[in-house]
């Protein structure tokens, strides 16, 4: 073959290539495209599965935190004629137990908010600690009487919970 003939049929190849070149561009840019839409789709599907499971969780957390607050605690929980130091135990105790009754509800939540609802909670609980301390307090009556006089001055934790839980639902709208 001379050199002519090869020179030929390079130039009839070459646009085969490049029209080869272009369409395997094209069709890598549809696939891709396609995969991208895939996984919207899907997403946008899940999306619409695990929103009320959200929403659920975010109620539940709700519920515990308007149930460790000192408030609705003290009416719940009666002192009866038990010690100062056992009616703080039952308290931190029922708190724990409500505490644990939601800990599944953490990986529906974001990590923040989960951390500020534990937050809430160990407030709670070492504000009775530091209350049934106080040697002026005798009694669980006495107790309950003083952790209601605080609410008096300082808002309880549970509330920062609360408002946070509500700024975050914001953001799921």
């Amino acid at each position: 073959m001379s050199e002519n003939t090869i020179l030929q049929m390079l130039f009839y190849l070459l646009p085969a290539v490049v029209v080869g070149i272009v369409a395997f561009y094209f069709f890598n840019l549809h696939v891709k495209n396609e995969e991208k839409r895939r996984r919207f789709l899907l997403h946008k599907e899940n999306q619409k599965q695990a929103l009320p499971l959200r929403l659920q969780a975010y109620e539940r957390m709700t519920l515990f935190l308007e149930r460790i607050a000192p408030s609705s605690l003290l009416v719940r929980v009666k002192p009866g004629k038990s010690s100062k130091g056992d009616y703080a135990s039952l308290l931190i105790k029922t708190i724990e137990q409500e505490f644990e009754h939601n800990l599944a509800q953490q990986i529906y939540i974001s990590d923040e908010c989960w951390n500020v609802i534990k937050a809430s909670k160990n407030a709670t609980i070492a504000n009775i600690r530091k209350t049934s301390e106080k040697e002026e307090i005798e009694d669980a009556a006495q107790l309950r009487q003083h952790i209601l006089n605080s609410l008096l001055e300082q808002q309880p934790p549970s509330e920062t919970g609360l408002s946070y839980i509500k700024r975050e639902i914001k953001t799921l709208w």
